[in-house]
């Protein structure tokens, strides 16, 4: 797939696909600049589950990461990658 500037110029969008959760450190640089909503922060707790933060108490909360929220709303900017200090997240093409 390809998609153009608004001077028409083209360019490979590529999507993110997947946040490798042992990499995040949940300090949620990729959510403030995704306008799409795509990313939510999630708790985990010491066996490793992910919690959602608002429902649990802080107690069980081990450590934050973030997870896709709404992948198919991605529009494969790379603002997200941009920013992201860790490298966590991967990012693919449409098929």
């Amino acid at each position: 797939m390809t998609a153009y500037t608004r001077d028409g110029t083209t360019y490979l969008p590529k999507y993110l696909i997947a946040i490798d959760p042992a990499q995040c450190i949940g300090c949620g640089r990729c959510f403030k600049v995704c306008g799409q909503g795509v990313m939510t922060l999630k708790g985990v707790d010491e066996d490793g589950q992910f919690i959602n933060i608002e429902d649990e108490d802080d107690d069980e909360v081990e450590r934050r990461v973030m997870t896709l929220a709404r992948a198919g709303a991605c529009i494969g900017c790379g603002a997200c990658a941009r920013v992201c200090t860790r490298g966590c997240q991967s990012h693919a093409a449409a098929d």
